[in-house]
């Protein structure tokens, strides 16, 4: 044989180990879900029965303390798509940079889809079902190349090349803010399962009245999660029907807890808590996890599945490393969402959640059109005014807030009793205070100074011309422009 030809067949067989090699590595696939905290029945719901998300956790691992770093979608979706703290990366605000003011990464930052294009993966984003190529929910705070997507669907890949796969699902958001809402799901469910949950049936943390309206609306809560359950069973059923689900890790995660009272947009467990489970290659079975864990994880370890090297400014953890070490405390941070002005950060451990309030003259439930119209809110506040409402379930509603608050999570875990003021406990809160502090400092939160006046005249100026455009409700509309007032009123008043 010839040189040349033997040169040849030599090329011809490195490239067939490369391709060999690159067919090996596993598609990636994220089920992202809105608004939705951990009820499901391998967390302990037992209301509803979710065996799709059940099998996840029976065939992988279920983390059971698992946490977001922020309770509302887009500064969490800034966060896991980056790897980062949004506190780090300048993108804490949610729906910050839309208008004439943008947020740029720092030089070097790049969001994961990017590195797995760059590596040769299909990158993908829809939501399901798909749209007629549609692409699905990204709703990141700063500026982004929408080419790091090369789809809706992973269906795009070559043959043979693996893919990243992001599935955006409305969960929680199915039941809408009203009673109409809550019934419209109610009678879906009852056709899709036979039978709608009932609200006599439902279980409410204390802090919530048993309220009719409240009730009515956590049912249709609970069979949202029912339907994102199904979800879950028909992305495995189709990853089985292509031969592929044996090498697709599957990641399924919601972007924050409930959106309650206590919720979203707060950094109560009812906001932070969320259900991470994972399946795949080298996964092993029926495993639960108990150890404290960040959503921003999902980016660094997906990386390190696909054998990408997770870059050194990632805060994410590679959760399932040989050298990992867990961590012994998580963070979370919330601040403006929408028009309304806010400025939380908080350390939870095992044990014990210290939470700073840095605007405590304020109300809890400060102005919020957005949260303020929904029907639970209307009959949270209706109910407290008539003095229905215990001493648990009246502390939303109070007008001012301490500036700190300290829980503890195991003898009080639906976070009641504050401890801050409790002698007994100074030693936890010194220790947890100088914990936030520390993790401030290192991490280099963006959100220790204001947002600047410019900045939120900006979004604001989007947020409004948006909603004239769309011709909505004008008495929302009236009520937003009056928040943004109120806002820098009370901002001129040091309140």
């Amino acid at each position: 044989m010839s040189y040349a030809k033997l040169l040849l067949a030599a090329l011809t067989l490195l490239v067939a180990s490369s391709l060999q090699a690159a067919d090996s590595r596993p598609n990636i696939v994220w089920i992202i879900v809105d608004d939705m905290s951990a009820n499901f029945s391998c967390y302990g719901e037992t209301t509803i029965e979710t065996p799709h998300v059940d099998r996840m956790a029976r065939e992988g691992v279920k983390f059971t303390n698992a946490y977001v770093t922020a309770p509302v979608c887009s500064t969490c979706r800034s966060a896991f798509i980056t790897g980062m703290y949004q506190t780090s990366i300048g993108a804490h605000h949610h729906r910050s940079g839309r208008g004439d003011k943008k947020i740029v990464l720092l030089e070097g930052i790049q969001p994961v889809p990017k590195l797995f294009q760059e590596a040769g993966y299909h990158t993908s984003i829809g939501s399901w079902p798909g749209r007629k190529n549609r692409k699905g929910k990204t709703d990141y705070n700063f500026e982004w190349d929408p080419s790091m997507y090369d789809s809706a669907d992973w269906s795009g890949h070559k043959p043979g090349q693996p893919f990243f796969h992001q599935i955006q699902t409305s969960g929680g958001k199915m039941r809408g803010g009203n009673r109409s809402g809550a019934q419209k799901l109610a009678a879906r469910a009852k056709e899709q399962f036979g039978a709608a949950t009932k609200p006599s049936d439902v279980t409410l943390p204390p802090y919530y009245p048993r309220d009719e309206v409240i009730l009515e609306d956590w049912a249709a809560y609970l069979d949202s999660v029912r339907f994102t359950d199904l979800l879950v069973g028909e992305v495995l059923a189709r990853l089985a029907k292509e031969n592929i689900l044996d090498n697709t890790l599957v990641v399924f995660m919601t972007d924050h807890g409930i959106s309650h009272a206590r919720g979203k947009q707060f950094l109560y467990e009812e906001g932070l808590h969320v259900p991470l489970v994972i399946r795949g290659p080298r996964i092993a079975a029926g495993a639960t996890r108990e150890d404290l864990v960040e959503h921003i994880d999902i980016a660094a370890l997906s990386l390190a599945a696909a054998g990408i090297p997770i870059p050194d400014y990632m805060q994410a953890r590679d959760v399932f490393s040989k050298a990992y070490e867990p961590r012994d405390a998580i963070f979370a941070a919330r601040d403006r969402c929408d028009e309304t002005v806010e400025h939380l950060r908080c350390v939870r451990t095992e044990r014990y959640k210290y939470i700073r309030n840095f605007l405590p003259a304020r109300p809890y439930l400060q102005p919020n059109a957005y949260k303020d119209k929904k029907s639970i809110l209307v009959a949270l506040r209706a109910a407290h005014a008539a003095g229905r409402l215990n001493d648990a379930q009246s502390l939303i509603l109070a007008e001012s807030r301490p500036a700190e608050e300290l829980y503890d999570l195991q003898a009080d875990p639906h976070e009641i009793k504050n401890l801050a003021s409790d002698p007994k406990h100074s030693g936890t809160l010194r220790k947890l205070r100088g914990r936030l502090d520390r993790w401030i400092d290192e991490t280099d939160d963006h959100g220790r100074d204001p947002e600047t006046p410019e900045m939120y005249d900006s979004d604001m100026t989007v947020y409004v011309n948006t909603l004239k455009a769309r011709k909505g409700d004008p008495e929302h509309l009236k009520r937003i422009e009056d928040n943004i007032a109120l806002m820098k009123k009370w901002a001129s008043e040091g309140k």
